[in-house]
This record gives C-alpha cells, sequence and structure tokens, in this order.
C-alpha cells in the first residue's frame, strides 16, 4: 500500500478536495492491491536463500567426498535434485505465490546443474564444458513455463550466453558456430513476450529488455569466422536493430533508462562510427561476399528494413531521424569505402557529426538534459579523435576543445533558461 499517500487522505476529506466515500474506495482499492501483489521482497530473499541453499550444499559433499563409495556419491548427487522437485511440485499443485515459485525454481536450476556434474565425475562421462551447460539448459528450460519464472529465464539466459561463448570463442572450436544459441534464446521470447503484455512498466521486464541486446551483442562475434572485416558490418546493423525497435512506441513511451534496446542501439553505433572514423581502418584488402558473414548482413540488414516499413506502415515515423536511417547509408559505404579509403573516412566522420547534432536537437526539443549531452558527447568524441590522427597545429586543436566547452555550457544554460521560462508561463 502506498502508505504516504493513504495518510494524505484525512487531509484532503478536511479540506473538502475529496468526500470521505472517495476517501474510503481509494483506501480499499490500495488494499486490494497490496493483497493481490506479490511480496517482492520475499521473492528476492527467497531467491537468494536458495541460492545459498544449494551453494551450501555442494560445499558440503564437496568436502566429504572423497570418503564416500560410488552408490554413496550416487543417491548424494540426486538428493538434491530429488528435493527440488518435491519443492516444485508442491508450488505448483498447492498454487503457491509467485515467490515460492521463484524460489523453488531457482532451487532446481542449480540442483539440475550440479547433478548432472556429480553424475559425470563420478562415472567418468566423457564431454566438454560446453556440452555440459547445452545439457543444464536443456533440462532446466522447461521450469520458465512450467513455474512462469522470471528467476529461472534470466538464469538460462546466462547460461546460453556462456554456452554460446565457450562454444563459438573457445580454442578448440574456433571453426564452430554456436546455430543452437538461436534456438534456445527462441524458446525464451515467449515468456519475455508475455512480460511485455502483462507487465510493460514492471522492472522485470526492464531487466529483460537490457538482457537480450546484450547476449545477443556478447555472442554475434562467434558468428563471425572467414571475413573479419565484415565482422564491423554485422556489429553496426545490429546496434542499428536494437535502435530501431527501441523506437517502436511500445518501448519510446517508457522511461529512457528501461528501453535498452534504444540506449545500446544508439551507443553501439557511435562507438563503431568513431572506430571507423580513422583512416587506417579503411586499409583493408578486397572484401569476399561469399560467406557466412554475408548471410548474416544480409538478414539483419532486412530485419532492419522489416522494422521501419512496419513502423511507417503503422504510420508511427512523425519525424526524421538519422539514426534510423544510417544502417542504409553505411552499409552501401562500407562495400564502396574499401576501394575509395578517403571517402569511407570523410563520409564517416560527417555521418558522427550529424548523429551529435541530432542527438542535440533530440534533447532540446524534449528538454532533456541527458539526451542534450550525449549529442555533445558524441560531437566532443569525434574531435577528440580527430585530435590524435590530423596534422593541425595545437593552436588549432585547443581552439576546438574550446569551442565545444563553450557548446556544452551554452547549450544547457539555454535549455536551462527555456524550461524555466516553460515553466512560469504555465504557472501563470
Amino acid at each position: 500500500m502506498n502508505s504516504k499517500f493513504i495518510k494524505e487522505l484525512p487531509d484532503l476529506v478536511k479540506n473538502d478536495v475529496i468526500s470521505n466515500e472517495v476517501a474510503s474506495k481509494i483506501e480499499q482499492y490500495y488494499s486490494s492491491q497490496q493483497q493481490n501483489s506479490p511480496n517482492k521482497l520475499f521473492a528476492v530473499f527467497g531467491v537468494l536463500g536458495s541460492l545459498l541453499v544449494g551453494l551450501g550444499i555442494i560445499l558440503i559433499l564437496a568436502h566429504n567426498w572423497d570418503n564416500f563409495d560410488r552408490m554413496t556419491k550416487t543417491i548424494f548427487a540426486f538428493i538434491p535434485l530429488l528435493i527440488g522437485q518435491f519443492f516444485v511440485s508442491f508450488s505448483i499443485l498447492k498454487k503457491k505465490s509467485a515467490s515460492w515459485k521463484e524460489a523453488s525454481g531457482t532451487f532446481l536450476f542449480f540442483t539440475i546443474g550440479s547433478s548432472i556434474a556429480l553424475v559425470s565425475q563420478i562415472y567418468n562421462i566423457p564431454g566438454d564444458l560446453s556440452t555440459y551447460v547445452l545439457t543444464w539448459i536443456v533440462l532446466s528450460l522447461p521450469l520458465i513455463y512450467l513455474l512462469k519464472s522470471n528467476a529461472v529465464a534470466i538464469l538460462n539466459m546466462v547460461c546460453i550466453t556462456f554456452y554460446a561463448v565457450e562454444f563459438g570463442y573457445g580454442y578448440y572450436s574456433m571453426e564452430e558456430t554456436p546455430w543452437l544459441y538461436i534456438v534456445l534464446m527462441a524458446l525464451i521470447v515467449p515468456h519475455y513476450i508475455g512480460l511485455l503484455k502483462h507487465h510493460k512498466a514492471a522492472n522485470i521486464t526492464s531487466v529483460f529488455s537490457w538482457l537480450f541486446p546484450i547476449s545477443i551483442t556478447i555472442v554475434l562475434g562467434t558468428f563471425v569466422k572467414d571475413v573479419s572485416e565484415l565482422g564491423f558490418l554485422m556489429y553496426l546493423l545490429l546496434f542499428s536493430l536494437f535502435y530501431n525497435i527501441g523506437k517502436i512506441p511500445f518501448f519510446d513511451h517508457q522511461k529512457l533508462r528501461k528501453n535498452g534496446y534504444l540506449i545500446f542501439g544508439s551507443i553501439g553505433i557511435v562507438i563503431l562510427l568513431l572506430t571507423m572514423s580513422f583512416d587506417g581502418f579503411w586499409y583493408f584488402e578486397k572484401l569476399v561476399f561469399n560467406s557466412q558473414e554475408t548471410y548474416i548482413s544480409m538478414g539483419l540488414f532486412i530485419a532492419n528494413v522489416g522494422v521501419l516499413l512496419y513502423v511507417y506502415s503503422m504510420k508511427w515515423l512523425k519525424e526524421f531521424n538519422v539514426f534510423q536511417y544510417v544502417f542504409i547509408l553505411f552499409s552501401i559505404l562500407y562495400v564502396v569505402g574499401f576501394n575509395i579509403p578517403v571517402i569511407g573516412t570523410i563520409i564517416v566522420n560527417v555521418i558522427v557529426f550529424v548523429l551529435g547534432v541530432t542527438t542535440i536537437k533530440i534533447g532540446s526539443d524534449k528538454f532533456h538534459f541527458g539526451i542534450l549531452n550525449y549529442g555533445l558527447l558524441i560531437v566532443t568524441a569525434l574531435v577528440t579523435c580527430r585530435f590524435f590522427d590530423t596534422n593541425m597545429s595545437f593552436i588549432i586543436r585547443g581552439l576546438l576543445f574550446v569551442v565545444v566547452g563553450l557548446g556544452f555550457f551554452f547549450t544547457n544554460y539555454m535549455m536551462l533558461k527555456n524550461q524555466k521560462s516553460k515553466s512560469e508561463f504555465l504557472k501563470n
């Protein structure tokens, strides 16, 4: 219950702002919300408790492990698993609260992993780390939907990402591509869609909106095998896709900190373009287009176009935003730029500058100091990069920094002044 608000009700009634009947209805409403909503604090401590209990059992068994015979070891390997299954079954059959389900699901998730590891060690079953993690994931994935557990979904996402990294970046698997990563992540998407539909504004939903782009960004490099130069294009197309998804009103109308796609996409685009703004980047051998990287890049390009066409068909494109179209220009430039490096360098610098100015304008229009200063930081980063790879005199370089610094000051000052004027106008 919002106790602070409830305490204000008597004063509101006393000053004839609301009636006694309305105050009573408000109090009843918040009371019902309190009863129907899960205890989030209990859920958090339940999950942490399950983690500690699971780790404690593993440590106790590990300390005395060498003193047991094979049969005893096998029994101990399955006891935690059976206990976890009992609590999960109890939570489902007795229709316990979400906190119960989260705690029991977390405990069972870790006991599955420990049982697999112990049985493999007892009977000397061969296998590598990626195979072990994959088995763990496959056995624990159904728990997400049996319990509707966010904690189990997050733990599975972490394990799936680890599996892809181990499989794709490992020393002995440099030629392997973790295609199963796509399938496994797709199995979690329905749970995420359910959160978006029924718990749009919840903090846990925003956690998933951050975890998905982070996980995909980490793993995309494992799909770069033969033509490493195309890896930069793949990542820029991926960040552009994140940005375009983040600009869909469903995400764009939420608080900025909850829109992981928009923030991650924007920062990723800027960092990559700044990296490519150096002259030395464009001196590579001729690109080979008949490769796995080419097909993935084409798929990401089509996905970007598909999102843009969908947004356009829904008439959500109300203003021109360079960030949303940069992937088209850059894809063309990437093919041509390696043949004419000077053109590639110049155009990328122009693109970064335009993105910075565009961001400043967006921040100014929205009266958002964070976005405004982010745009100024983009311009500052561009000037800093040119500080190190140009032959300009130190006087000109110093003047550039002075100009940028004054831009920071005056832009923020003018925006603050306009914001105060607007507030005074609304009051009057």
